[in-house]
């Protein structure tokens, strides 16, 4: 992808997780290591985008935009959790473009089966509407339902989930062994739905 633009070495060995990439990048500015880093998050990056925009050339737009975005904010923000870090401002992003279309919206010409102009452009962005506003309480409910779990079951979902990893990673990350990292994802993700469905 256009990420492999900035890539003039192979990628470094010897940087393990996502905190090596971003003190590596903070201290060099070189966008070769930060286009790494992104290439690891990207396929999640563009599902998130996806989701909100629901169109394959704004959510292409999009991933290609917040790599821009993250040279200039991770040489300003100290970042603990890049993973999750990234899908907030991810989220965050695509809820600025959402708001901005609806400001803005584009209006097409819908036909029915006759083909005469339907006359609903109102009702059709209402349920876009509607669809974002139910997605977007979605995402708060979760990430608030995840800051309520036991610190281990809170660690487990982020490794695995936003940022990635695999159980041998999640283990060698934590300390944990692989059958308590998979009783930690397993209780985590039924005590997610429990506090979701609330």
């Amino acid at each position: 992808m256009f990420l492999k633009l900035f890539r003039k070495t192979k990628p470094d060995r010897h940087r393990s997780d996502a905190a090596d990439y971003v003190a590596a990048y903070r201290s060099t500015g070189d966008l070769a290591i930060l286009g790494e880093l992104y290439e690891q998050h990207m396929e999640l990056i563009y599902a998130v985008c996806y989701n909100y925009l629901r169109d394959e050339d704004e959510a292409k737009d999009a991933v290609m935009n917040l790599f821009e975005q993250l040279v200039n904010d991770l040489r300003r923000h100290e970042v603990q959790q890049f993973g999750p870090w990234l899908h907030s401002v991810a989220r965050n992003y695509c809820l600025m473009q959402l708001r901005k279309n609806q400001a803005h919206p584009k209006t097409e010409l819908v036909t029915n089966a006759t083909g005469e102009v339907e006359d609903e452009p109102l009702l059709r962005l209402r349920s876009d509407e509607t669809d974002t506003l139910e997605l977007e309480e979605d995402l708060s409910r979760m990430e608030a339902c995840l800051k309520t779990l036991p610190v281990e079951q809170q660690t487990c979902l982020t490794l695995f989930y936003l940022e990635r990893k695999s159980y041998t990673e999640v283990s060698d990350l934590t300390g944990y062994d692989l059958k308590q990292v998979k009783s930690y994802l397993q209780n985590g993700r039924r005590n997610l739905k429990i506090c979701m469905s609330k």
